[in-house]
């Protein structure tokens, strides 16, 4: 097709146009949706149209490239981006699974959507933002949810979500199809072939040789990707996590430090046993005291600022601030006494030396805290007091975890189109040329000749074109399959010339024992004509299907001249003595059947009986039993029925009918209606009724068949027929 034909450049711009367009079909209905205040989202119809037409790779660059543009407006949009991504995947799986097709199977696309959408995006917001109504388009259904029912706020929130992202799914889900059904077909097959090659080529593959592919290279290529993938996220998130919680702990440390030493020097020291003793009733309290709020509020963080004088057991208040939260937590009055904090044990002396000491992490009954003690010196150098400041670790627990939810969403997402392309590109380079000759190369060695042959073509069409080891390869499987297909012409044309040989090697020797009973004539070249055209008509009437086969057919052919081989070891005297036999001489002449059979075997045991289409074994059951009679009363062993092998049966009516028909030294040949008169009355007694049968509706057509039957004589009463 002329649309097909594109070049790469051409069609990498058709591919970049495809998602500018998807992109738009993202952004436009979402901003209309939004300016009519309409209570839904419409913002990944073109998310889904691009996986419906091309599969994952289109579908995550689609739906994270929706979410960055939206946050050039608000930045925040861009933690939703995995959602969108996540999104995308899942399209791209239910329309490769065919799930676009079918109502049932839709609807359970919308409920897989609205979870991602809603209950996921729900349940990311609330470890964003932790959990309020706030006023998203959800916002006042989830109030009146909470108002109705009593549920939680959280609840509350995730079902209103869910709710609304069904309904948004349905429409968008609906308009995602008919979009993808007015596109033409043309241009569909464009697409998956720009992004997917060839999207049948896996089931041609799994067609040829659904038994040795187990497991795809490129599943294989997806789950090492992932792995990968999530090794790599995890090591970078908790990597991230803990450079984060060491740069929050060193900002808190600094932050509290800064504040101490603010505090500080704002404090006269010389008047610390003042302050102590007189509290809010000594000169300039209340100022510093003032003060020292205003230096507190202006960094969120601080939780507790007090000033103490450290005694040998205890601390001795000088100021306590009241606490920013509201945990009932009462500040001491000055001049209190506050038992010493455990947690300061170790830097103990260094306190009561007045010394500098790094700030500390405590969990006690205030909770957990980091405390920095500020020196608070006199006008001699000495110090009086310590400024202590303490920041509530609690808050470090959250803002770790939105800042671990935000990394690993961020990551992810970006993950997610990172693994989309490198696949895409391990595909194209690696997994696609490999199934293509994996392809070929199953066609090959499966095949027939002419099958060989088209594959051999199919495979030198390729042009895999890589310049690495995966060309090398298909230039060396090229050259293999083409040396191979000679060989195995050769092969078969010298099988095709031992076979011709072996059977001319058959067809004389049994000519040659033929030939000493000179009233026999043609009698091989006969049988076997009749019995191939018994074992055809057979099969055409659909008798014996389970043992006529083409194959079992061929057989019968080429074992028909040796049913009379045993004759070799029958005396010449026997053989053509023109009288009637004796007792003696006609069981002389009964042995070659079983002699036949001697023969016979024993060439198949020097053969090993090792190839598939050895015809030894009907020759032998020809050779022993086609004397053998339907009704038991024949010979060599008597057998009846079906125990006789169909083979022998078949041979028994053929070589009855060509002894009939046939001019011996002892008789004149009978006429044709002689003959089938004999054969017909000889039904179920001489010979199996389906065969004579068969052989009814042929027989006359045998039986004017020149070429066969050429040598005969003109017909004529014959005379009574000796024992044979």
């Amino acid at each position: 097709m002329k649309q097909l034909s594109l070049s790469k450049s051409k069609k990498f711009l058709f591919a970049v146009g495809l998602i500018a367009l998807a992109l738009l079909a993202n952004i436009i209905p979402a901003k209309i949706a939004l300016a009519l205040e309409i209570p839904v989202y419409l913002d990944c119809i073109g998310t889904i149209v691009a996986a419906m037409l091309g599969g994952t790779l289109p579908a995550v660059i689609v739906g994270f490239c929706s979410n960055t543009i939206d946050s050039f407006s608000n930045w925040e949009t861009l933690y939703y981006g995995i959602i969108s991504i996540l999104i995308g995947v899942a399209a791209a799986l239910f329309q490769q699974y065919g799930f676009f097709k079918k109502i049932s199977k839709i609807c359970i696309a919308i409920i897989t959507f609205a979870i991602l959408g809603g209950v996921l995006g729900s349940i990311l917001t609330y470890f964003l933002y932790g959990y309020d109504f706030g006023e998203g388009i959800s916002a006042p259904f989830s109030i009146a949810i909470y108002n109705k029912f009593g549920f939680s706020k959280f609840f509350s929130q995730l079902s209103a979500d869910f709710v609304l992202d069904m309904i948004d799914k349905t429409i968008v889900l609906a308009a995602a199809i008919v979009i993808y059904r007015k596109i033409p077909v043309h241009l569909k097959s464009l697409i998956s072939h720009i992004f997917l090659f060839d999207p049948h080529l896996g089931e041609r593959s799994k067609t040829a040789n659904n038994h040795l592919i187990k497991r795809s290279l490129l599943r294989k290529v997806v789950v090492m990707v992932i792995v990968a993938e999530i090794l790599l996220g995890a090591l970078a998130s908790t990597t991230g996590f803990l450079l984060y919680r060491q740069v929050t702990i060193a900002r808190n440390k600094t932050i509290a430090q800064g504040v101490g030493a603010s505090a500080a020097a704002i404090i006269d020291g010389d008047r610390i046993e003042e302050w102590e003793t007189k509290g809010h009733a000594a000169q300039g309290y209340d100022d510093i005291e003032k003060d020292l709020y205003r230096i507190r509020d202006g960094f969120p963080q601080v939780f507790y600022l007090y000033v103490y004088r450290i005694t040998n057991d205890s601390s001795v208040v000088v100021f306590d601030l009241e606490a920013r939260d509201t945990s009932g937590v009462l500040p001491d009055k000055p001049g209190d006494r506050v038992a010493f904090n455990q947690g300061f044990a170790p830097v103990r002396e260094n306190l009561l030396r007045g010394e500098h000491v790094e700030p500390i992490v405590t969990i006690d009954e205030y909770g957990w805290l980091l405390t920095a003690y500020e020196p608070l010196k006199n006008s001699a150098g000495n110090t009086v007091a310590y400024v202590g400041v303490d920041i509530s670790m609690g808050d470090l627990i959250y803002e770790e975890a939105k800042f671990f939810i935000k990394l690993l969403t961020m990551f992810f997402g970006l993950s997610i189109i990172i693994m989309s392309i490198v696949l895409e590109l391990v595909n194209r380079g690696i997994v696609h040329p490999v199934n293509r000759m994996a392809a070929a190369s199953i066609h090959f060695a499966y095949s027939l000749e002419q099958g060989r042959v088209d594959s051999l073509i199919e495979l030198e069409s390729l042009k895999i074109r890589t310049f690495d080891e995966i060309e090398y390869l298909y230039k060396a499987l090229t050259k293999t399959c083409k040396d191979s297909l000679d060989f195995i012409r050769r092969l078969e044309a010298a099988a095709d010339r031992i076979t011709r040989m072996q059977d001319e090697i058959i067809i004389n020797f049994a000519e040659m024992v033929e030939a000493r009973d000179t009233s026999t004539g043609d009698h091989i070249k006969k049988t076997a004509f009749y019995v191939e055209a018994i074992a055809d008509e057979l099969q055409k009437e659909g008798k014996f299907s389970d043992i006529l086969t083409d194959s079992y057919k061929d057989k019968l052919k080429r074992s028909a001249p040796l049913h009379d081989i045993g004759k070799i070891a029958v005396s010449d005297l026997i053989l053509n003595k023109p009288g009637k036999l004796t007792d003696e001489e006609f069981a002389i002449m009964k042995s070659h059947t079983t002699q036949g059979m001697k023969i016979l075997s024993k060439i198949e045991a020097n053969a090993n009986n090792t190839m598939d289409d050895n015809y030894l074994k009907e020759s032998i059951e020809m050779a022993h039993y086609h004397h053998e009679k339907w009704d038991g009363t024949g010979y060599p062993t008597g057998i009846k029925g079906e125990e006789i092998p169909l083979s022998a049966r078949i041979m028994a009516v053929a070589d009855v009918f060509d002894a009939l028909v046939a001019e011996r030294v002892y008789k004149k040949p009978f006429t044709y209606e002689k003959a089938m008169a004999i054969i017909t009355e000889g039904s179920g007694k001489h010979f199996d009724p389906v065969v004579v049968e068969a052989f009814c509706h042929i027989s006359e057509k045998l039986y004017n068949e020149r070429t066969v039957l050429n040598k005969l004589n003109k017909p004529a009463e014959p005379e009574q027929p000796k024992q044979a």
